[in-house]
């Protein structure tokens, strides 16, 4: 069945990580209407594998900066933990107030983005048992 009209979706595993920064998983067009609505300005993109083509159009048409870390160079894999350049990478983007509003996104929004946003809540001074209960919430299966 197709989605009321006016009804907006948000992906898969999105969540609110702080104000104008954003996690999930990757978006599929009936979650464009919703994106739109948080005026994004740039969108960390973890996954291994290039985004879909009607995702990069709607980035395009949107003005939203596509940023891949890792996937060019093949450092990260499917069955590979998310490297330190990775994240210090990813960490740059994100203390840096030009990119916000910001989403943090991988192919279902658990593991890389939940280490990425793992390492911001320790550099945010959370206690390790806060980080692991955050990552766990999303990284569950759901």
């Amino acid at each position: 069945r197709a989605p009321m009209a006016g009804v907006l979706i948000p992906p898969q595993n999105f969540g609110l990580v702080e104000e104008n920064l954003y996690r999930c998983g990757q978006p599929l067009e009936l979650n464009f209407p919703f994106l739109e609505k948080l005026r994004l300005r740039k969108i960390i993109h973890l996954a291994p594998d290039p985004p879909p083509p009607e995702f990069v159009s709607w980035m395009s048409e949107q003005r939203v900066e596509l940023v891949r870390l890792g996937g060019e160079s093949g450092v990260l894999s499917a069955w590979k933990p998310v490297s330190e350049e990775v994240v210090v990478e990813g960490l740059q983007q994100i203390l840096d107030p030009s990119s916000y509003p910001l989403l943090v996104m991988c192919n279902l929004g658990r593991h890389r983005t939940g280490t990425l946003i793992g390492c911001l809540r320790k550099l945010q001074h959370w206690s390790l048992t806060c980080v692991l209960e955050e990552y766990r919430r999303h990284a569950s299966s759901k």
